[in-house]
Protein backbone atom coordinates (compact mmCIF):
# COMPACT_ATOMS: atom_id res chain seq x y z
CA UNK A 1 0.00 0.00 0.00
CA UNK A 2 1.44 3.30 -1.01
CA UNK A 3 1.59 6.60 0.87
CA UNK A 4 -1.52 8.08 -0.83
CA UNK A 5 -3.54 5.04 -0.46
CA UNK A 6 -3.14 4.55 3.11
CA UNK A 7 -3.75 8.20 3.64
CA UNK A 8 -7.17 7.54 1.55
CA UNK A 9 -7.89 4.77 3.15
CA UNK A 10 -7.30 6.07 6.63
CA UNK A 11 -9.60 9.28 5.26
CA UNK A 12 -12.62 6.77 4.56
CA UNK A 13 -12.20 4.84 7.66
CA UNK A 14 -12.36 8.16 9.91
CA UNK A 15 -15.35 9.67 8.16
CA UNK A 16 -16.85 6.29 8.43
CA UNK A 17 -16.07 5.69 12.64
CA UNK A 18 -17.35 9.75 13.50
CA UNK A 19 -20.81 9.02 11.74
CA UNK A 20 -20.67 5.81 14.05
CA UNK A 21 -19.28 7.39 17.15
CA UNK A 22 -21.81 11.13 16.70
CA UNK A 23 -24.48 9.20 18.28
CA UNK A 24 -22.89 7.73 21.09
CA UNK A 25 -23.86 9.50 24.24
CA UNK A 26 -25.72 12.33 23.06
CA UNK A 27 -29.40 13.17 25.06
CA UNK A 28 -31.99 15.80 22.99
CA UNK A 29 -32.46 18.60 24.99
CA UNK A 30 -36.34 18.04 25.06
CA UNK A 31 -37.35 22.05 25.38
CA UNK A 32 -35.49 24.27 23.38
CA UNK A 33 -34.42 27.70 24.64
CA UNK A 34 -35.97 29.55 21.47
CA UNK A 35 -33.91 32.74 22.40
CA UNK A 36 -30.82 31.44 21.83
CA UNK A 37 -31.52 29.60 18.57
CA UNK A 38 -31.35 26.16 19.82
CA UNK A 39 -34.25 23.53 18.74
CA UNK A 40 -35.97 21.15 20.53
CA UNK A 41 -33.78 17.76 19.80
CA UNK A 42 -30.70 19.27 19.37
CA UNK A 43 -28.16 17.78 21.64
CA UNK A 44 -27.55 19.32 25.48
CA UNK A 45 -23.91 18.64 25.36
CA UNK A 46 -22.51 17.01 22.01
CA UNK A 47 -18.83 16.47 23.37
CA UNK A 48 -17.22 16.90 20.06
CA UNK A 49 -14.14 17.17 21.07
CA UNK A 50 -14.04 13.91 22.64
CA UNK A 51 -15.64 12.48 19.85
CA UNK A 52 -13.28 13.22 17.42
CA UNK A 53 -10.58 12.25 19.57
CA UNK A 54 -12.14 8.84 20.07
CA UNK A 55 -13.27 8.49 16.26
CA UNK A 56 -9.12 9.45 15.70
CA UNK A 57 -8.21 6.34 18.28
CA UNK A 58 -11.20 4.03 16.41
CA UNK A 59 -9.75 5.01 13.01
CA UNK A 60 -6.05 4.47 13.57
CA UNK A 61 -7.16 0.44 15.12
CA UNK A 62 -8.88 -0.26 12.30
CA UNK A 63 -6.96 1.32 9.67
CA UNK A 64 -3.94 -1.21 11.30
CA UNK A 65 -6.22 -4.23 10.96
CA UNK A 66 -7.12 -2.53 7.25
CA UNK A 67 -2.92 -2.55 6.73
CA UNK A 68 -1.81 -5.67 7.96
CA UNK A 69 -4.65 -7.44 6.08
CA UNK A 70 -3.93 -5.62 2.75
CA UNK A 71 -0.06 -6.13 2.74
CA UNK A 72 -0.44 -10.23 4.52
CA UNK A 73 -1.23 -12.64 1.79
CA UNK A 74 -3.92 -14.05 3.40
CA UNK A 75 -6.39 -12.36 1.01
CA UNK A 76 -4.35 -11.39 -2.27
CA UNK A 77 -5.72 -11.05 -5.90
CA UNK A 78 -2.16 -12.25 -7.27
CA UNK A 79 -2.68 -15.71 -6.14
CA UNK A 80 -5.44 -18.17 -4.83
CA UNK A 81 -9.08 -18.06 -5.14
CA UNK A 82 -9.65 -14.16 -6.20
CA UNK A 83 -6.52 -14.12 -8.55
CA UNK A 84 -7.60 -13.46 -11.75
CA UNK A 85 -7.09 -16.22 -14.61
CA UNK A 86 -4.29 -16.16 -16.63
CA UNK A 87 -4.10 -15.12 -20.16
Amino acid sequence: MSVFTGVIVYVLIWWTALFAILPIGTRPDAVGDASTGGWRGTPERPLLMRKILATTAVSAVLWIGVYALVESNWISFRSGWFALPER
